[in-house]
């Protein structure tokens, strides 16, 4: 194929340089309403959960390419995040350290222009939320094939916080090393010792036995922990995420060695305000149930009888009774919906515990 002529390339790029010129114009432009925006809210939140979704749903819809949905959210999440940071910045705390899938949901979220506010565990990452150290925070709560993360669902059962929204991030697991000596490892040769979070270890055994089946396997606090430890060794690898490897200026010798395709963690947004209706919601409940035959179909019958599809189900034990149990739900709409709203409350007089633990946009890819 004949290569394209000088001509037609200085063409090109001369339009490109024009589109650009106008993307310029055209984002200032934005920014600059964004901050009459600010103006008008007054004390407002700067952060619309069921805003930013309405908009990434309608751009994503309406995209024709040939850039991918994806990556139109992508582009535009971090539009919104550096418009809303002109309004007020914002501060996020996330279970840490740097280098974490939650990092990476929070940043999925809320974008580069937010503040970051690492923390060492979900319970402090509950607590710097309610002591207004940070604006909101992201947490995991499920793990496509972990399950539901247990002390998250305790801590909302108690907390003054609700769920605003929700993150799905893929959980992409992968062998980084250090270069020895100077010189770039590429290969396995020579690796030890793996260490990473127990859940990852145990997300990736296949992979493990059939190429470092002599390795010791370390579990450490969390993955950026381990690329930290490998960090100091020529002999020891560890398992995690991209940014985990750039924070510790790690190779990647081996990608996706998960041994399950399309492992997902679910995570959700902490706050201290309730987000409005989006459209298209989701709605995470707690509620006890009294001990007695024909209780838990008592439970179901109000959903059913107002068409509401639940999602998931979960069982956590009621910690002031022995042997007693609290359901955690998550069902279709917002739990101002008529028809949600008139199922709980129905079911708010026939239990002895109903919360509802937030009401959200469903997660925009």
């Amino acid at each position: 194929m004949d290569e394209p002529k000088q001509e037609t390339l200085t063409d090109l790029r001369a339009q490109i340089d024009a589109v650009d010129d106008q993307i310029l114009a055209l984002l200032n432009a934005r920014g600059r309403l964004a901050q009459a925006v600010g103006h008008s809210k007054g004390k407002a939140p700067v952060y619309r959960p069921e805003r930013e979704a309405q908009v990434l749903r309608r751009l994503t819809e309406q995209n024709s390419g040939p850039l991918t949905g994806a990556s139109i959210s992508i582009l535009f999440r971090e539009i919104m995040s550096a418009c809303r940071s002109l309004e007020q910045p914002l501060s996020v705390a996330y279970l840490g350290p740097q280098g974490t899938f939650s990092e990476q949901a929070a940043i999925k979220q809320f974008g580069q222009s937010a503040s970051r506010l690492p923390q060492a565990s979900i319970d402090e990452v509950f607590r710097a939320v309610e002591r207004g150290e940070a604006h909101y925070g992201v947490v995991p709560i499920e793990n496509s094939t972990e399950g539901v993360i247990s002390r998250t669902l305790d801590l909302l059962l108690d907390a003054d916080l609700v769920i605003c929204g929700e993150v799905f991030v893929r959980v992409r697991q992968n062998l980084m090393r250090r270069s020895a000596d100077g010189v770039l490892e590429d290969g396995l040769d020579g690796i030890r010792v793996v260490y990473s979070h127990a859940q990852s270890l145990a997300q990736c055994q296949n992979w493990l036995r059939q190429n470092l089946p002599g390795a010791e396997q370390i579990s450490v606090a969390s993955n950026s922990e381990a690329a930290r430890l490998a960090a100091e060794r020529d002999d020891a690898a560890a398992i995690g995420g991209e940014l985990a490897a750039a924070y510790h200026g790690l190779n990647l010798v081996a990608r996706d060695i998960e041994d399950t395709a399309k492992n997902t963690t679910r995570f959700v947004v902490l706050a201290r305000e309730a987000a409005a209706p989006s459209g298209r919601d989701r709605t995470s409940l707690a509620v006890a149930i009294n001990n007695r035959p024909g209780a838990l179909v008592e439970l179901l019958a109000p959903f059913a009888r107002h068409g509401i599809n639940l999602i998931s189900w979960n069982t956590r034990p009621a910690r002031n009774e022995l042997w007693e149990y609290v359901f955690c739900v998550d069902a279709e709409g917002h739990a101002s919906d008529p028809a949600l709203k008139a199922a709980l409350a129905e079911l708010e007089k026939n239990t002895g515990f109903l919360k509802v633990l937030g009401a959200y946009p469903v997660a925009v890819s």
